[in-house]
């Protein structure tokens, strides 16, 4: 010290270990930083300040992967019922396929709540929600095809290059339970496209999404319980394999790969401690569960409420593998069978969230990556749509009871008020604590955002 100053900087953690003692000497004091909590003072996942007062802290993503489509949902069209097997201009518009005329729903609607807003009849438990839930109708993205609308969805662009929005999401707030990771994704099977749609892209590795494709508690991680050592013993092992992987990330300054392997160690000895329970479903009450109904889906809604409930910061619910909305033969036997396999555990995760005060506070979404066309493929089917779709958000600082933006008459494209993709991960981010002007991560010599250079927050939705 010179002046009352120090010559060398203040020790991280590694370099604590490092000048410590060498061998086995140095496993002693990791063992007290880590009763101390001073091991996990560095991990990426910390809680994180928000750029402005967030209404949510926490988001649910119930992903209708395929395409629902808008008008048989909750949009409805009487003149599709007027014109049915014409096809006028309006319904002149490009998408994936050949298409013939006008298409009625087979779907009847009701006017639902105290909001009076129109569902369709496949959604009757919904609908008892439905002033919860403001009904974006004027959604719009790039294209009519599913991996390039999957991409947009989920990360912002059509090409697999991008961060998801989970994974930005985990990089700029953290999350409050660091004995679980920050962004779940329950999945069964994987979807078009795979893991890109939960990747954290050029973000650290520590933000990508945890798939789980079955939710069978024992079986969540494979080998998350080590049955040769105790816990200490195994925290004292981490410790040396991260004094070793540290030494050696000294010497290559900026390997980011090396760094993400080293906190999802952390993370994975962590997880023994509470991701078994967190995701037993049967340790919830008979009521409860009664509540969701019974199938993968319900069980993985029951799982997002637990999930968030201890912290996790977002939870994508994949309503299967593949694409199964996706409804181009037959949208009256499609979608119905879909309406009753989802309809009782959506309407149960706003029910159960209410109930317990969390809906305040945590932000729901539900649809898919595009919608469907008004008009017929096959006689009864319906082709992709990117023209015009809907989405629903409920909870976490959004108005109740409404409808936002329309569609034209026939529902094919959103004409008031329209909402693209990006005007909807910004709405998100906002309503997290973000602006999504500000969150970026350069990147290959330049600043990247999940909105890349548009996106507006729809205030019009916000409580």
């Amino acid at each position: 010290m010179q002046d009352g100053t120090f010559d060398q900087p203040i020790m991280n953690r590694r370099d604590i270990l490092k000048r410590a003692g060498g061998g086995f000497a140095s496993l002693g004091l990791a063992g007290v930083l880590a009763d101390q909590g001073l091991l996990a003072a560095e991990s990426p996942l910390v809680p994180k300040s928000p750029h402005i007062q967030p209404r949510a802290k926490r988001i649910i993503h119930l992903f209708m992967n395929g395409g629902p489509s808008q008008v048989d949902t909750f949009d409805p069209k009487p003149a599709l019922e007027k014109y049915h097997g014409q096809r006028p201009p309006g319904a002149e518009r490009k998408t994936e396929r050949q298409t013939g005329g006008l298409f009625k729903s087979p779907f009847k609607f009701k006017q639902s709540g105290q909001s009076g807003i129109p569902v369709s009849e496949i959604f009757p438990e919904v609908a008892k929600c439905i002033d919860d839930i403001c009904v974006i109708r004027s959604m719009h993205t790039d294209v009519p095809n599913h991996e390039p609308s999957l991409l947009m969805m989920n990360s912002g662009i059509t090409q697999p290059i991008r961060p998801s929005m989970g994974s930005w999401l985990s990089y700029g707030l953290g999350t409050e339970n660091q004995n679980l990771p920050g962004f779940v994704v329950l999945c069964p099977g994987k979807p078009v496209v795979g893991p890109q749609l939960w990747s954290n892209g050029f973000l650290p590795g520590i933000h990508q999404g945890c798939h789980i494709g079955k939710l069978d508690p024992k079986k969540i991680v494979d080998h998350i319980s080590n049955k040769h050592l105790t816990p200490r013993t195994q925290r004292q092992q981490l410790d040396l394999i991260n004094r070793l992987n540290g030494l050696h990330s000294d010497q290559r300054a900026g390997d980011d790969k090396l760094e993400s392997r080293i906190q999802s160690l952390e993370v994975a000895f962590r997880m023994q401690t509470e991701a078994q329970e967190a995701f037993d479903v049967s340790k919830e009450t008979k009521a409860t569960r009664e509540l969701y109904g019974k199938g993968q889906f319900a069980d993985s809604c029951l799982a997002a409420r637990r999930l968030v409930e201890r912290g996790v910061r977002m939870v994508q619910v994949y309503f299967g593998g593949g694409q199964p909305w996706d409804d181009h033969g037959n949208i009256e036997n499609g979608h119905r069978t879909k309406g009753q396999q989802s309809d009782q555990a959506v309407a149960g995760l706003l029910r159960d969230l209410k109930s317990r005060g969390l809906l305040e506070d945590t932000l729901v979404l539900w649809g898919g990556e595009f919608g469907r066309t008004p008009v017929s493929e096959g006689g009864s089917g319906r082709d992709h749509n990117h023209h015009g779709f809907t989405v629903w958000l409920a909870g976490g600082g959004v108005k109740g009871g409404m409808t936002y933006g329309s569609t034209d008459e026939f529902g094919f494209a959103a004409m008031e008020n329209k909402v693209h993709v990006h005007d909807l991960h910004a709405t998100i981010l906002h309503l997290m604590g973000l602006n999504h002007e500000n969150l970026t991560y350069r990147y290959s010599g330049r600043d990247f955002r999940l909105t890349d250079v548009h996106g507006h927050v729809v205030k019009d939705i916000l409580a």
